[in-house]
């Protein structure tokens, strides 16, 4: 495949993919973004959302919860703190995602009562884990 890159993802559990692609969607804290071969070296850390991959095998996508990314002109890295396929993604496991989600807000919310910076970090993962899953038409129980 011309005009591609090395792509490689991995989570604590395993390797899910290494490949020539052309191009990563990338779930970015603090955007999305597409890299691309020839992309300028750039390291990112990741929000809870979809990751797609464009290879010679057509469009893979993959669900991310958090971790980084390390763009370079030759590949992308990314280290995720969990991921697997978009297609094993099943409501049971998205409810086993938010249930952690919770219980973290909830820990930290009482560990940090008066300090609002790790509050709304907690915050804003639940909030970014109910809409991933949302979007994948898989929403949290109430």
């Amino acid at each position: 495949m011309a005009d591609t890159m090395q792509f490689d993802l991995v989570s604590p559990e395993r390797r899910l993919a290494s490949a020539q692609v052309a191009s990563v969607q990338i779930p970015g804290a603090d955007g999305d973004m597409t890299a691309m071969p020839d992309h300028a070296p750039t390291i990112t850390t990741l929000r809870p959302g979809i990751l797609t991959v464009d290879g010679p095998d057509g469009q893979s996508q993959y669900v991310v919860t958090g971790g980084f990314a390390e763009i370079t002109a030759t590949g992308v890295s990314v280290l995720a703190e969990r991921a697997l396929a978009r297609e094993d993604m099943t409501q049971e496991k998205m409810d086993e995602i938010m249930e952690e989600a919770k219980n973290t807000y909830t820990t930290v919310k009482e560990a940090f009562e008066n300090e609002p910076g790790p509050v709304d970090d907690a915050a804003k993962l639940l909030a970014d884990m109910v809409a991933m899953g949302d979007h994948m038409g898989l929403p949290a129980k109430n």
